[in-house]
């Protein structure tokens, strides 16, 4: 996992600063998310491994079934990916090219794991506290997990906020146990 998204950081990079330079940033993520899911399906990992078709074919290949969701750019940046046979990294040059992003507009992105579906008004309150604490704006990215029975965990960068039933059970185990 680390040699690839060393790997895959100066393309990232590289990407970020073209995308922040001509104000794209959000038309690249989209280009990069789409060609991430491209890159990704089993059927195009396969061709990518296969010794029998060759780079400008598997270039061909990819880019007709990108069809014009990629613009001139995105086309020469997957050509260059496939002709240094990195296009397996694409899913982690997209993830390290969100994180430049995600920085750059002083953005945060935090998952909220809960028992049942929260409503939005509790949604607001936690975005809320959330954007109080870290000093920028915050999106959160809602899950349902019933192995939780209560409560909610929040995961935000390094932080983890365990206020779940099933985290309180474990920590009264952890308590008693000692």
């Amino acid at each position: 996992m680390a040699e690839k998204t060393t790997a895959a950081r100066p393309y990232a990079e590289a990407v970020f600063r073209l995308a922040s330079a001509r104000g794209e940033l959000k038309a690249w993520s989209e280009m990069l998310g789409f060609a991430a899911g491209v890159a990704a399906d089993p059927a195009m990992v396969r061709l990518a491994f296969d010794p029998k078709i060759g780079r400008a074919r598997l270039t061909e290949l990819f880019l007709d079934v990108c069809g014009e969701r990629l613009t001139a750019e995105a086309g020469n940046f997957i050509r260059l990916l496939i002709e240094n046979r990195r296009l397996t990294l694409l899913p982690e040059i997209t993830a390290l090219y969100e994180g430049l992003r995600a920085e750059a507009e002083k953005r945060l992105e935090a998952t909220i794991v809960s028992a049942y579906p929260l409503e939005e008004a509790q949604l607001k309150n936690i975005e809320q506290a959330l954007k109080r604490k870290f000093g920028r704006e915050v999106h959160l990215v809602p899950q349902v997990d019933k192995a939780l029975l209560g409560g909610v965990v929040i995961r935000c960068r390094d932080l983890v906020i365990d206020g779940s039933a099933t985290g309180r059970l474990r920590e009264l185990a952890s308590h008693l146990s000692h």
